[in-house]
């Protein structure tokens, strides 16, 4: 057992040194984006399927709340958060349909929108990307195993080299964590 912990530490570093060699320079960019955007009284609009839903109301509520200091609220939202809505949506107008209608609704110009995909495969997401490039919003991309078709739908496209979901998930809370405190920073 002890040999399968330590496999999957190892694994998860290995994963997120390459990162570190190759996603750094976007990661700021990202935290840039989102820090200008907030300034101009834009907001985040983060959200993702499953697990990836988590991560996006834990990266939400880190902005609206606090990451490390005190400071005052930062507008962000994640569209996972309301049951009525999405139930409502996807009863009426299709699962692949709960970001994108829910972007219609709320998103306006300077607002950033992040997706989250762990295989940049999820229609729903891709819908709702597609939604914010046609309204002219910044869209900045998460995913792993390559991205699927994420990349061409995105202003900013940052991917986790992996395919193992679970390592794909605790990159993009590192990634969120980074961006946060970047923002936060002054």
């Amino acid at each position: 057992m002890m040999k399968q912990v330590e496999k999957l530490i190892k694994n998860s570093i290995d994963i997120q040194t390459k990162l570190l060699e190759s996603e750094a320079a976007k990661i700021l960019k990202a935290a840039r984006i989102l820090k200008d955007g907030l300034k101009k009284g834009g907001k985040l609009i983060i959200f993702g399927n499953g697990g990836s839903a988590a991560d996006s109301q834990h990266i939400a509520a880190e902005f609206v709340g606090r990451f490390k200091r005190e400071r005052g609220p930062l507008a962000a939202l994640a569209l996972t958060t309301n049951t009525s809505t999405l139930t409502a949506v996807a009863n009426d107008f299709g699962y692949d349909s709960v970001f994108a209608r829910q972007l219609e609704a709320v998103a306006s110009e300077g607002d950033v929108i992040m997706g989250l995909s762990t295989s940049g495969k999820s229609k729903n997401v891709i819908e709702a990307l597609r939604l914010a490039k046609s309204k002219g919003l910044t869209v900045i991309g998460l995913t792993g195993c390559g991205g699927g078709v994420l990349p061409g739908l995105c202003d900013l496209f940052i991917t986790v080299d992996s395919c193992d979901t679970p390592r794909i998930q605790e990159t993009h809370i590192l990634i969120g964590h980074i961006i946060v405190e970047i923002v936060e920073g002054d």
